[in-house]
């Protein structure tokens, strides 16, 4: 009888494709324009953040299962326990989620949602006469999944409502019940409910447990899901145990060398990095290429991934040359083997990471070649005016900019802003990310009127986005002072737009937060030249605690 709900949706060929267009995050810092980073600041290794595709736009593809989906399959590493008669309800909704992500993939998002819905209605009208059992918990599921995957993740709250309603009245022998607690896991995770997250996956491992025993492979998927969420929240040490219990698992039932123990060893390994544990995170990911070259060869496409992964362990460690070294083989490997495809998104990262490695060690030269490769592949298989050459042209100019050829940064700079007023229009505020940066660059070449100007429609963009009190709009202030102060703006003025960067500061970092303290120091400086003592006083005070107490904190 479930397995009727299903409703299936007509041919594809009807559908028409609908083209995406770029938005670029809002959030983006721009480069002071007071100081330039040098090599010193980078002892550690911390590499330039240039934009990357996934950064800028929402058309992302990944290739097979290097880049993992925030959406989680219907089938995965456990088995459910079985029951012939729901083989039916799980091939449909198998075929259910493939239609969706087809429909999504080919640009289809309003018919998958369509398609979403008809289902949604048809299990929501069996549950209004009483039918609450695992098939209509499961078709809930899928239809979660399937918004998941669309990207629509408001709706998804309320389903995971309704399951819950579903789930709680379940006795744990039920079939399926474990897969459906685990993908619940996942996609509390995914919208930030760490807490039920934890309770399902709990869940799904006791039952897994009570029936294949602690030591069976099909714990590792909420295991991995449970150290992800663990990571997430800062328990840390819990996160680790967990992830290596998962590898435990895998290892003893499939050997220590097997591709299934990839996965937990490169979660561990990305924790570990994240925590700042880099001399823990190598273990993990040499072990991955030594299990990659064990299984495929020296010259498999897979090991050429794996290496540019130790290589930005070595980054985060503070070995720059090796971690090159590392990434230029790395790339040569995967080119030779033709794993990826030239214009994959995971070679565009690839480069994009080396370029930006290259750059702090004083390489530009060479950092900004990969980066025109990126450009020369984007313009090739997507046209030259393409919105995906926005991220690439920001890029060049980015590294330009660092090595003060202001020049060759406007002019890539304008190219981009060009195709982004085409592409979305002059009021969307992802042009301001570009116009930021030009405004920047006119700067140091000393056109600050033109500089001005575009910080002024920057502003007047992101204050009408994101609201006058947000950090979108404290950047572009901080940039404006900048830029006012040397074209003699009256110093009141000036100090009313520091202490309104100040008060954004306090609210987005704290009032003792590290961040304000470049911005406590410019308003002290100007209250002492307006004669205002009395206001200077107290936030000179604040000043030099602050200072104090970041000073120790490095001391320490």
């Amino acid at each position: 009888m479930a397995a009727s709900l299903l409703v299936s949706s007509p041919s594809l060929n009807s559908f028409r494709i609908k083209q995406a267009c770029l938005h670029l995050h809002s959030d983006t810092r721009c480069f002071s324009v007071n100081v330039i980073p040098s090599k010193s600041m980078y002892s550690h290794c911390v590499s330039i953040t240039y934009a990357s595709a996934s950064s800028l736009g929402p058309n992302v593809s990944c290739h097979k299962n290097h880049v993992s989906s925030s959406v989680p399959p219907p089938n995965d590493f456990q088995r459910s326990k079985p029951w012939d008669g729901m083989s039916d309800l799980e091939r449909q909704l198998q075929e259910l989620f493939n239609q969706v992500k087809t429909m999504v993939k080919m640009g289809d998002k309003d018919d998958a949602i369509a398609l979403l819905q008809a289902n949604y209605e048809a299990v929501r009208e069996q549950m209004t006469t009483g039918a609450k059992g695992v098939e209509q918990a499961a078709i809930l599921d899928i239809i979660a999944l399937g918004y998941m995957a669309t990207g629509d993740f408001k709706i998804v709250g309320s389903l995971l409502d309704m399951m819950n309603e579903v789930v709680d009245n379940l006795k744990d022998d039920q079939p399926l019940l474990d897969s459906i607690l685990t993908h619940m896991g996942s996609m509390y995770s995914t919208v930030g409910k760490f807490e039920r997250s934890m309770l399902m996956y709990h869940r799904a491992v006791h039952i897994l447990e009570s029936v294949y025993g602690k030591n069976s492979t099909s714990l590792v998927t909420p295991l991995l899901g449970m150290a992800k969420v663990l990571g997430s929240i800062g328990r840390t040490t819990k996160a680790v145990d967990t992830y290596h219990r998962a590898i435990t698992i895998l290892e003893s039932s499939r050997g220590p060398e097997s591709e299934d123990v990839v996965v937990p060893l490169s979660s561990l390994g990305n924790l570990l990095i994240k925590e700042g544990r880099a001399t823990d995170a190598e273990s993990p990911f040499i072990r991955i290429v030594q299990i990659y070259k064990k299984l495929y060869g020296d010259s498999d496409g897979r090991v050429g991934i794996a290496m540019c992964s130790l290589a930005h362990a070595k980054c985060v460690k503070g070995n720059a040359d090796e971690a090159i070294d590392l990434y230029k083989n790395g790339l040569q490997v995967i080119r030779n083997s033709n794993y990826v495809a030239v214009d994959d998104s995971i070679m565009e990262k690839l480069r994009i990471d080396l370029a930006g490695l290259l750059q702090v060690v004083g390489r530009g030269k060479e950092g900004r070649e990969l980066l025109e490769e990126c450009l020369l592949v984007t313009e090739k298989y997507k046209g030259k005016e393409h919105p995906s050459s926005v991220t690439h042209l920001v890029n060049l100019a980015t590294s330009y900019f660092l090595s003060k050829n202001f020049v060759e940064a406007e002019c890539l700079l304008r190219t981009s802003l060009d195709i982004m007023m085409k592409t979305v229009g002059h009021d969307d505020p992802s042009v301001t990310f570009p116009m930021l940066h030009l405004a920047i660059t006119l700067y140091h070449l000393n056109r600050d009127e033109e500089a001005e100007q575009l910080a002024l429609e920057v502003l007047s963009i992101r204050q009408k986005a994101f609201g006058k009190d947000s950090l979108p709009v404290g950047e572009v202030l901080d940039c404006l002072v900048s830029i006012q102060t040397r074209l003699g703006k009256d110093d009141g003025e000036l100090l009313e737009l520091l202490k309104r960067i100040l008060r954004i500061e306090e609210k987005e970092f704290g009032l003792d937060s590290e961040e304000i303290m470049v911005t406590l120091k410019k308003i002290v400086y100007y209250l002492e030249k307006l004669g205002r003592k009395d206001e200077k006083s107290p936030l000179q005070r604040r000043l030099s605690v602050l200072r104090m107490k970041y000073k120790q904190t490095v001391q320490h």
